[in-house]
């Protein structure tokens, strides 16, 4: 016999629909659901069982008092001797009282004689009784001794008088109080098991079955992005909502990913080419420094600007290379006595005493924690950018003979921070560039200039645990400041 499965199989009902029909073992949401809903249910039954049980005890003492006065007004309705004591006893106990008294205008008559009592009875008005008496007399009556009785008084509805007392046994009160109790239960687990599956198959199909789907749809993009998701439903409430945001960001990842991959295999291809394009440059300059040699004019003429040409063509190899690393290695910290740092990097970055100089304002002995090599690479990109911001001012061209300006270094500590500040004469940043400046490929020079030496530098003052920034910029030049932490 084939089960449910091979049932909904043969049926070809639509995937939606066979989830919804596929039977499920309760998960953790949904048993809990379940749960909550039974609880619920019951909470609400017992606080209602409790009124209940005190109106059902009220009108049980209410029925014996009118069932003791109709058989007294029998009794005095007939005549004279026409029935005997006994008989008159027999129609009043029929009522289950064991004692009826009437009061009539301040008189006391007695009309069924109590039995002698092991006990005094519990004494209920029920003319005047508070909220909490009438909850609490249930109480009593369930956990009282078997031999408790009750005296109820009430205004008499049949007859003239002030009141009527009856005193009655309690037990058959608690036999019957417990069983109306017990059917009250019996009905409550009902209405909550009812109650509780209708709502866990409502909210089956409106949350949980939706809930799943969207489990399903994370669980398969966690194993395998690249998996087309099921198409969002067209619900207009909360989980409709999810179901498309979660639809949309999951196919944005997958564009970042498809995106990422791409990149990958751009930047291998990059690195490639520009291993292969350094060995070609290494090969051009060998043969530039043969032709230093030539004796040609000509030669002789063109020789600086080829040198130029190969080492800016070096420089954007090296720097793409310098960008591409996926992540910088972690600082090895060293204590670096700054003027000889600033002195070996204004070499490597061109500065000399004929072109661009190099100022040093740093106190004695001051030294900071850092990676040499990386603080190394950061005083050359920021040096190397202000000797060209200068050589490229046109207005230079202009002066006598002699340094075209100056790169001053300064270092000062703060508490907690060794403060580098890297400042040139040089003609400024525009000022649409300086809002995006340590953007990568965002370059305030000439065209042969990559725009990633700044952000490299920041990558590795923020590798260090401090920054970079920009401070001030203008006519009379440029100032950035290098903090890392004392």
């Amino acid at each position: 016999m084939s089960g449910p499965g091979g049932l909904l199989d043969r049926l070809r009902l639509p995937a939606d629909w066979r989830e919804r029909l596929t039977p499920h073992a309760p998960d953790g949401l949904s048993s809990r659901l379940l749960l909550l809903t039974v609880l619920f249910t019951l909470a609400v039954q017992a606080l209602i069982l409790g009124p209940n049980a005190a109106s059902f005890h009220e009108r049980w003492l209410q029925d014996r008092l009118q069932a003791a006065e109709l058989a007294s007004v029998g009794v005095e309705a007939l005549p004279y001797s026409a029935v005997d004591d006994q008989t008159a006893e027999q129609l009043l106990r029929i009522g289950g009282v064991s004692a009826v008294a009437i009061s009539d205008q301040g008189v006391m008559r007695q009309l069924l004689q109590a039995p002698n009592l092991t006990r005094a009875p519990d004494f209920i008005d029920l003319r005047r009784r508070s909220l909490a008496a009438r909850l609490w007399d249930p109480v009593r009556t369930l956990f009282g001794p078997p031999d408790r009785s009750i005296r109820a008084r009430a205004a008499p509805r049949y007859r003239s008088g002030d009141f009527i007392d009856v005193v009655a046994p309690a037990e058959p009160l608690k036999i019957e109080l417990r069983a109306f109790l017990l059917n009250s239960l019996l009905v409550s687990i009902l209405i909550s098991v009812v109650a509780g599956g209708l709502l866990y198959t409502g909210l089956s199909f409106l949350v949980l079955q939706p809930l799943r789907r969207v489990t399903r749809s994370i669980e398969g993009f966690a194993a395998d992005p690249q998996t087309v998701a099921p198409t969002p439903s067209d619900r207009h409430d909360e989980i409709g909502r999810v179901e498309r945001e979660l639809a949309s960001m999951q196919e944005e990842v997958r564009q970042a990913l498809r995106s990422r991959s791409r990149l990958v295999a751009l930047g291998e291809a990059v690195a490639k080419i520009n291993h292969d394009l350094r060995n070609m440059l290494t090969s051009a300059q060998i043969a530039s420094e043969r032709l230093a040699d030539s004796a040609d004019p000509q030669v002789a003429k063109a020789l600086p600007r080829l040198e130029r040409a190969l080492g800016r063509a070096a420089a954007l190899t090296r720097n793409v290379l310098d960008y591409g690393k996926s992540e910088e290695p972690e600082p090895v910290l060293d204590r670096i006595v700054l003027a000889a740092a600033a002195s070996s990097a204004a070499e490597d970055a061109g500065l000399d005493g004929q072109g661009v100089r190099l100022v040093k304002s740093i106190p004695p002995r001051f030294a900071v924690q850092a990676d040499a090599d990386q603080l190394h690479r950061i005083l050359v990109n920021l040096m190397r950018n202000a000797r060209q911001a200068i050589e490229g001012d046109a207005t230079r061209a202009t002066r006598r003979k002699g340094p075209l300006g100056s790169v001053r270094i300064e270092g000062s500590s703060e508490p907690g921070w060794c403060v580098i500040r890297i400042i040139d004469d040089g003609p400024g940043i525009p000022p649409r560039l300086s809002e995006r400046l340590f953007e990568p490929f965002v370059s305030g020079g000439s065209a042969d200039r990559t725009g990633l030496g700044l952000t490299i530098s920041r990558e590795l003052a923020a590798n260090h645990g401090g920054e970079l920034r920009l401070v001030e910029t203008g006519p009379t030049g440029t100032t950035f400041e290098v903090r890392l932490p004392g």
